[in-house]
């Protein structure tokens, strides 16, 4: 044991784990301890490895290997995405005048990441002349982009080459300039924003540094093509600024001066700002005010007022109307409404569901794109047309093999939590599934930063489905669904809420008999891995096993860290440890600092050396830890993607190998496996 002492102004802790964090990725010791952690795994799951490679080779079975998005126009050309037989990676393409016109490749993903253990695309402009394609990607995984531009005419790539970016860029009016975001090195936080010229050599002239840590910035065109727009945003707090796209001396104004807990977002059309804001809105509205007088807030117009029981999530703008993404009783609905007029809303057809706005990067069009899904209805491509009220479906999303959607049940049922709240539930299974207490149950959550939870539809799923699986989704506080209060209940002083309402969501479904009292598995990512470590500590008997991806699990640690990415930008979410109340708040829950000698339950826990959001000794030391207080038996597997990050393997079939090895894991415990006795002989390391 090497302990290590972590100080703070609020007492002292030991991690006799520590020792594991490696800044560099290098230490062979370090690597070495992660490899026998895979090593351990694979051996512990070798018995189930050929029904794992089955639900591979099922799950990837249903996709249709040469599939392609919708065609959508903008600036005359026709842009699609679309997958060859066989290859991992997207290919971006164009055709002029007509969307069956011939289709010129401009990026092909299979290429750029020849040779390369991890690729991503990050974002891809193409110049307003149309003649010039920047674009961005990450060969490591730790979303530190490389800045590319490629010729469209010729089809090469120029010289220029810019490192350490993040993934959006916007072109300047004259085709040769355009402003990036260049990330701090140790923080990763957009941290200045920069010109570039084509051509040009040296330090590239800055445009905006942003002064507070906890701020990151993007920038991007407005829609209208006539400003540049750079946002500073912080958890709950955000700035603009804007300059027209033809002025080369980047003079950015100020939207709203930043203030606590203002968040608004921006765009342009015709002689105005239209504006989302939260200022005397708790779940935001839209406004519109002229140009000149944008700063002034009592010149604000509603377009879209505020309402207690309708969260506004988003907007885009058309020269003849409006389209907004809104939240009404858990559930995202688009408002459409033509300028002046009464608004009204997009149907559905389920009992849970998602609807979202589609790719609309042209004004001057009657026509909205949207995408509804369910948790039985697979991602669906609409055009709505405002001039006649048809809808035409566009594409629905296909799954290969013996799929029919009447065959899947869904549900969207109310849960009442220990406080009096109630949770809604999304959840699904296929009929003639017996729901009379012996079905195995997958419950799912997230729960933080007001991301809401959305009940889409998942091919990959319907594996876990046909095997007599019941999923729920539990859209518990400190997610969105229902409207801002329902964020703020789940974080800072409230984050106990997410936990409480995750296991109570649990015991209502068992108590209604959706699933078997012993066969209750959970999941989540991320700052889901988060809620997943506290009810390992809290609630080990009511799951069977937990699957914990990317889990932020050291928050203590973490956040007393100002050198690690993120945490300044993240004290709104979950406190600054370096004030004492919010420090014993914290130490409450943080799932490290909490374990306990008691039974856990079985857990697959995955991390990826390269991560950026949350790093990988979080969860090594986690289940470390875990393993030595461990009175049980049930098997504590940790894989560690050593080529990749937070979003795990990239290419559209490896990521399915992690999706596989996920179910058959909880597949073999609902069936009685016992995966522990009947592994290799070894232990952990």
């Amino acid at each position: 044991m090497r302990s290590h002492r972590v100080a703070s102004p609020n007492g002292a802790r030991d991690d006799a784990y520590y020792w594991l964090r490696d800044d560099t990725r290098s230490d062979p010791e370090v690597l070495d301890y992660l490899k026998a952690e895979n090593a351990y795994t694979q051996a512990m799951l070798a018995p189930v490895q050929p029904q794992i490679d089955g639900l591979y080779t099922e799950i990837v079975a249903r996709l249709k290997q040469d599939d392609a998005t919708v065609p959508v126009r903008y600036r005359g050309y026709w842009y699609a995405v679309r997958y060859a037989t066989g290859q991992e990676y997207p290919i971006v393409v164009r055709r002029a005048d007509a969307p069956d016109a011939a289709e010129d490749i401009l990026l092909d993903g299979n290429a750029l990441a020849s040779g390369q253990p991890f690729f991503q695309l990050g974002g891809y402009e193409v110049s307003p002349d149309n003649r010039l394609l920047a674009y961005t990607e990450d060969t490591v995984g730790r979303r530190q982009y490389r800045l590319r531009i490629k010729d469209l005419v010729t089809g090469t790539l120029l010289p220029d080459t810019i490192d350490n970016v993040d993934g959006g860029i916007a072109w300047a009016d004259d085709n040769r300039t355009l402003l990036y975001v260049e990330k701090d090195p140790v923080t990763l936080l957009g941290r200045r924003i920069r010109s570039h010229t084509l051509g040009a050599t040296g330090a590239d002239p800055l445009v905006y540094e942003e002064p507070d840590e906890s701020f990151d910035l993007t920038v991007e065109r407005s829609k209208s093509e006539r400003y540049l727009l750079i946002a500073s945003e912080s958890t709950t707090s955000s700035e603009w600024r804007y300059t027209r796209t033809d002025d080369l001396s980047f003079a950015f104004q100020v939207v709203v001066p930043r203030e606590e807990d203002h968040e608004y977002q921006v765009d342009h059309l015709d002689d105005r700002f239209l504006i989302r804001s939260n200022w005397q809105a708790l779940n935001f509205r839209i406004v519109e005010v002229p140009v000149e007088h944008v700063a002034e807030r009592a010149r604000w117009r509603d377009v879209v007022a505020h309402d207690l029981e309708v969260f506004v999530q988003d907007f885009e703008i058309f020269r003849s109307f409006i389209a907004v993404s809104e939240r009404s009783r858990g559930l995202m609905n688009i408002r459409v409404q033509r300028w002046g007029e009464a608004p009204f809303h997009l149907t559905a057809d389920d009992p849970t569901y998602t609807m979202a706005l589609g790719s609309n990067p042209e004004l001057d069009t009657t026509k909205l794109r949207y995408i509804y899904t369910s948790l039985t209805t697979p991602g669906t491509t609409y055009d709505y047309d405002l001039a006649d009220g048809s809808r035409v479906l566009l594409k629905r999303e296909p799954v290969l093999g013996p799929f029919d959607p009447a065959d899947y049940v869904s549900e969207f049922v109310w849960a009442s939590a220990r406080d009096g709240e109630r949770i809604p539930v999304s959840i699904v299974y296929r009929k003639g599934t017996p729901l009379d207490g012996t079905a195995p149950l997958y419950q799912y959550g997230y729960g933080s930063y007001g991301l809401s939870m959305e009940p889409g539809f998942s091919s990959s799923r319907l594996s876990l489905l046909d095997r007599g699986f019941v999923y729920a989704m539990a859209h518990v506080r400190g997610g969105q669904e229902l409207g801002r209060r329902w964020y703020d209940a789940g974080r800072l002083e409230f984050k106990w809420n997410t936990f409480n309402d995750f296991v109570d969501v649990t015991d209502h479904l068992v108590a209604r008999r959706y699933g078997a009292r012993d066969k209750v598995f959970a999941a989540g990512g991320s700052a889901g891995g988060l809620l997943m470590g506290v009810i390992a500590n809290v609630a080990p008997d009511r799951y069977a096993a937990l699957v914990a991806h990317v889990p932020f699990v050291d928050i203590v640690t973490t956040m007393l860290d100002t050198s690690i990415p993120l945490t300044t930008l993240e004290y709104d979410e979950w406190g600054n440890p370096n004030e004492a109340a919010a420090y014993a708040y914290m130490l409450s829950y943080s799932p490290y600092d909490n374990i306990r000698r008691q039974s856990y339950p079985a857990m697959l826990v995955t991390t990826g050396l390269w991560d950026s959001q949350v790093q990988y000794y979080e969860p090594a030391k986690w289940v470390a830890k875990l393993r030595r207080h461990n009175t049980g038996s049930r098997p504590l597997l940790l894989h560690v993607n050593l080529e990749a990050g937070h979003g795990g393997k990239s290419g559209r079939y490896e990521h399915m190998r992690e999706v596989a090895r996920e179910y058959g894991f909880v597949i073999a415990l609902a069936a009685g496996t016992d995966i522990a006795a009947s592994a290799a002989p070894g232990g952990a390391p």
